[in-house]
């Protein structure tokens, strides 16, 4: 898999003028059952990953949600709509709002037709208006559109972005590139729609059910750059690459295939299903999809039926709620039951977090093998996981837990219990000094490590992250655990071992003298995680 994450053209990150950075979404799904994380050879490049703001919403905070709050949080955001440019920034609008009731259940669509679009339309302003149409343009379902249909009939005056938004979307280009040892697919369109243009890639783990692993979405202007990238990142990873056009139809059932088995494996895992694939501006994997899915109903009916899939999702009774708009708060969401409520994330009006300096050791190991780390106690597990990595000198090859009191933390995997980690910040799960909890990666090997924070310090000049502390060489990946490194340091202390050619060919070293099993260096840690 390549390691590299959006493609950088015309000297930044893919924008429309007017508006966020669009992303690729960092997460990459692995296989079922305890397979290697990476999810196949990954064809496109990305920028790294934008550390997640803190969010007050209900879903993130655990308090509970007022309907008309949500309603007059919805309608107010019409407000901002008025000011926009390009009509793409009304369907990311509407984008983002179904893919956040999406994470409630199949429910969520009632309770859009028959409780939020009312109660937006009962608003009868430009604003309302404005969300109508954002609605209207993404969601599958004529409700959002009539509502708006019927205020601009009453006199409400339409957003300037309206008439471009209500000219056709014509399809350019349907692409399909695979990988020859088809473990993974790009799937890139491209949409006219007046006199702009835009494309989406998505790219499809074959290994996972032929499930979606990321979208980017571009300017159709940098089309012919985004083609380059493809090939050129194929050819770097040493990759034979194929491309066919497909007719409309056919790239709607791939589309959709890959949309499909993306949502059956994050269904019934809550709010941070979302919130994992979201960046700094808001944008992500979901929002995306839910943009990515209006589009496919431009194109013509697939030609056969959808693929099957296991059952994955369980509707939530959201109708009742918004029905009841106008009488007393909706009835509070159930906590799960089992564990502590997860505290809420920082508020920026909180300030800027402390600095932890944090121990993980990976237990069970004799002379102890340990890192002292100072990260912000706000760094969101996700990006946790990668500094534990870095510092003991892994891959990232292999599934990952953060086992906390609040429940179980990595990539969302229902089978597994796994909540998405992206969302949740160290400081949620380790609020005070003292407090511990588990990391295990690799679920053959079992590297298991407990992760203590020993001090809240003050924010100095940094870097951060950065390691401060240690000892010993981490364990070669793939060894056999605890008791399989202890075997192999045996086995290169002696050359008469019958095995110790063979260990020495498989580390890649022509001498067991170039393996220290003592060796640690803070500064080299430092600058690698600075990297």
């Amino acid at each position: 898999m390549l390691s590299v994450d959006l493609v950088r053209v015309a000297g930044g990150a893919l924008r429309y003028p007017g508006w966020k950075t669009v992303p690729v979404s960092p997460r990459s799904r692995g296989r079922k059952g305890g397979k290697s994380r990476r999810s196949g050879p990954r064809i496109l490049r990305a920028l790294p990953p934008v550390e997640s703001g803190a969010c007050d919403c209900p879903a993130c905070t655990g308090e509970d949600l007022d309907p008309q709050q949500l309603i007059d949080d919805l309608v107010a955001g019409g407000a901002e709509l008025l000011e926009a440019e390009d009509p793409l920034e009304a369907e990311l609008f509407g984008a983002a709002f179904l893919a956040a009731g999406g994470v409630a259940g199949d429910g969520f669509a009632d309770a859009l037709a028959e409780g939020i679009v009312p109660a937006v339309a009962a608003q009868a302003d430009q604003r309302s208006l404005a969300v109508l149409l954002a609605l209207g343009a993404v969601a599958d379902g004529s409700a959002a559109a009539d509502a708006a249909t019927m205020l601009a009939g009453a006199g409400v005056p339409a957003p300037a972005w309206a008439s471009e938004l209500a000219e056709p979307v014509r399809v350019a280009l349907c692409r399909r590139f695979s990988i020859a040892d088809g473990t993974a697919s790009a799937l890139l369109c491209t949409f006219d729609r007046g006199s702009s243009s835009h494309g989406f890639l998505l790219h499809a783990d074959h290994t996972d059910c032929h499930a979606a692993v990321d979208i980017v979405i571009f300017p159709g202007e940098v089309l012919g750059e985004v083609l380059d990238t493809l090939q050129k990142d194929a050819r770097r990873a040493d990759l034979k690459m194929t491309a066919e056009d497909l007719e409309p139809a056919e790239f709607r059932w791939q589309t959709e295939r890959a949309l499909d088995a993306r949502a059956v494996h994050d269904a019934d895992l809550g709010p941070d299903a979302l919130a994992d694939d979201d960046d700094a501006d808001g944008l992500g994997y979901h929002q995306l999809a839910a943009l990515l899915r209006a589009r496919m109903r431009t194109l013509p009916e697939p030609p056969r039926p959808p693929a099957p899939h296991d059952e994955g999702s369980s509707p939530l009774d959201m109708l009742t709620m918004f029905r009841q708009l106008a009488a007393a708060p909706g009835t509070p969401r159930q906590r799960r039951a089992g564990t502590p409520k997860l505290p809420a994330k920082r508020k920026k009006s909180s300030g800027t977090a402390p600095i932890y300096q944090i121990k993980v050791a990976l237990k069970e190991t004799k002379p102890p093998i340990w890192r002292r780390l100072e990260v912000p106690a706000d760094t969101s597990l996700a990006k946790l996981h990668g500094i534990i990595q870095t510092a003991f000198g892994w891959e990232d090859a292999h599934l990952h837990v953060f086992e906390t009191a609040y429940g179980d933390f990595g990539v969302a995997d229902r089978e597994l219990g796994h909540r998405a980690e992206a969302p949740v910040t160290l400081e949620q799960v380790a609020p005070a000094e003292g407090d511990k909890f588990g990391y295990t990666y690799d679920f053959g090997d079992n590297w298991t490590h407990e992760i203590t924070v020993e001090k809240a310090l003050d924010r100095g000049p940094g870097p951060y992250p950065r390691c401060t502390g240690g000892r010993r060489a981490a364990p070669p990946e793939d060894c056999g655990g605890v008791w399989g490194y202890a075997d192999l340091l045996e086995i290169l202390a002696d050359p008469a071992h019958p095995e110790h050619e063979e260990r020495l060919e498989w580390l890649g070293l022509d001498s067991s003298a170039d393996f220290d099993p003592a060796r640690f260096n803070a500064a080299d840690i430092t600058r690698a995680l600075t990297k």
